[in-house]
Order: C-alpha cells, then structure tokens, then sequence
C-alpha cells in the first residue's frame, strides 16, 4: 500500500519514481511541492523547502513510517510554505491557471511614495 500526505502545496509519498511511475518504497519519501505552481519560487525558496524536509524527516528518523508521522511533516511543510509567503520570499503566480489564494488574500499596502506619480501601491499577504 503506497503511504502518502497530501495537502494543497505539498504531497508526500514513500516512494520513489521509475519510468515516471510511483513505486512504493519503505526506504525512500518523494515530495512535490506546489504541483499547481500556485506561487512564484525561486531556486533559494525551494532549496529551504527541500532542507526543511530533509529536517523534519530527520526528526521521525527511527520511528515507524506511517501515514500519521507523513501528515504531520506534510502539515508542517504546508505551515513553512505559508511563513514564506507571508515573508514575502514568495508569492502567488499570477499566470497561474487558478487563482484561489489558498493562503490568504493578499493585501494591498499603500507605499508612502504612491502619493507620488512613481510610486505605486504593492502587493503584500499577509
């Protein structure tokens, strides 16, 4: 039975992938991070994601895999995507093909230059 966590942003699988297939492994989790590309990330925000991860898999190292213990990281991963968001070191994709701010409305904050022709208002979550 393949074991697996799967919320909005993140899904989580013991398995690995051969020939683009799901093979389910005791050994060995897979993740996929925001696979609707909902927001925009750079090579650094997802590197965090990756050894946030790695972290928290470590936390349950010796602990029998269950679907619990892989929800909890899922759920945890969810909240450390969220905080990125919220520090504004990602943001929603606006060519993304839905937009459903899963996380929240972001917010529009005036800038004390938009009194101003070159400043504009910015767009923050929060």
């Amino acid at each position: 039975m393949l074991l697996k966590s799967t919320t909005r942003h993140i899904l989580i699988y013991a398995a690995t992938i051969e020939n683009n297939e799901l093979i389910p492994s005791e050994q060995q989790l897979t993740i996929d991070v925001d696979p609707e590309n909902e927001f925009s990330w750079t090579d650094e925000t997802l590197q965090k994601v990756y050894r946030e991860f790695d972290r928290l898999v470590d936390d349950y190292a010796g602990e029998a895999l269950t679907d619990y213990n892989l929800r909890r990281i899922g759920s945890d991963l969810e909240h450390f995507v969220r905080a990125l968001l919220q520090s504004g070191e990602i943001s929603y994709n606006l060519r993304s093909r839905v937009l459903n701010y899963s996380m929240g409305l972001p917010q529009v904050v005036e800038d004390a230059a938009a009194d101003t022709k070159e400043g504009a208002p910015k767009s923050v979550t929060t």
